[in-house]
């Protein structure tokens, strides 16, 4: 059921896109059959495909991620991609680190340079949540995309887009179990981040067994592997869950430090090339993917049809534009490999 309201979702999304580039819809026509004079006619230069309307519009996007990081420079392709379709300007910012007191400030910034439309993740809303409000009572239309599905609503913004991130734990934890896991370590990177908080929520109702959360701090990976190599020697788990691709990695390689590499099941959350590599290879049973590319596109797209025509695609009921979660595993990893490599995944 879940995939057929995605698949709805995005294929409405493409057909916004399609409004959004211009007035003239294309037409599909039966080619004409050639004649033998045409054949023998020297070729022509096709003519330039008609460049995009450019808008009078300018969105700023301000997330807690950084687009250097391997996640979120995805989600800031998507970001540039729809700039260019739909012929507005925006400006992505993020803080140096995740600092929610940097974060509200470069909220309050650019409210204060009055935007056409602004895009924001919400990893703590009492930390941001003034500024957010802030920018809804100056009149600026607002779009929360990745974290903040369950408090978006609260805050006045619009519309979510992104995953629900405790049924997306869930889910990561109900594949666990189906494997025989029972006993697990959930690798957060960011506590007090309510989304991953809330994945690792998830994933325990899910598995229905054990498990313990494991902070690490990823500005220091030997640190952070450290800390996962102590967690399976003392706790010795079945399973591992890591939240982000950075989080994957440090545990991999622990694993594989202590001899547990293929006895332990491993799976993170979103997707990287060496966690694609660790899935192909069968060192990771699978990848929870959110879609973060689409994170970045939509409220792009969603903020212009807003200008431009008043209205606006709120998904569901509750107005969250589902881009996840999708299983990534060994039977699909090849295909997104090839995606992950045009920076699209």
């Amino acid at each position: 059921m879940r995939s057929k309201y995605l698949l709805a979702v995005l294929a409405a999304m493409a057909l916004i896109v399609a409004a959004c580039g211009g007035d003239d819809a294309a037409e599909t026509t039966a080619a004409p059959e050639t004649t033998a004079a045409e054949a023998a006619a020297p070729e022509t230069t096709a003519a330039p495909a008609e460049a995009v309307a450019q808008r009078d519009l300018s969105f700023i996007v301000v997330s807690h991620g950084q687009s250097s990081d391997p996640f979120w420079s995805v989600a800031a392709n998507g970001v540039k991609a729809a700039e260019e379709d739909m012929g507005v300007s925006v400006v992505y910012q993020a803080p140096g680190t995740f600092d929610m007191a940097e974060m509200a400030q470069i909220i309050d910034a650019a409210v204060a340079s009055q935007p056409d439309g602004l895009v924001v993740t919400i990893p703590d809303a009492d930390a941001l949540g003034p500024s957010i409000r802030a920018a809804v009572e100056a009149g600026i239309p607002v779009i929360s995309m990745n974290s903040g599905s369950d408090v978006f609503a609260d805050l006045g913004v619009m519309v979510h887009v992104g995953q629900t991130e405790y049924e997306a734990g869930l889910i990561a934890g109900q594949e666990m179990g189906a494997m025989g896991v029972s006993n697990a370590l959930c690798i957060n990177q960011e506590v007090g981040n309510a989304a991953l908080d809330s994945r690792c929520q998830g994933f325990e109702d899910g598995l229905g067994g054990s498990v313990e959360v494991i902070p690490v701090d990823l500005a220091d990976p030997t640190g952070a592997q450290a800390a996962i190599e102590g967690a399976l020697s003392s706790r010795n788990p079945d399973g591992v869950l890591a939240l982000g691709p950075t989080g994957a990695i440090p545990a991999l390689n622990a694993m594989e430090n202590v001899g547990m590499l293929g006895q332990v099941e491993l799976a993170t959350f979103d997707l990287g090339p060496e966690v694609l590599e660790a899935i192909g290879a069968g060192d990771m049973a699978f990848a929870i993917d959110q879609y973060q590319y689409a994170q970045g596109y939509l409220p792009i797209v969603l903020l212009t049809m807003f200008h431009e025509t008043g209205g606006l695609p709120l998904g569901s009921v509750d107005r969250v534009v589902l881009t996840g979660p999708q299983l990534v595993t060994a039977d699909n990893s090849a295909d997104v490999i090839s995606f992950s490599e045009q920076g699209l995944r």
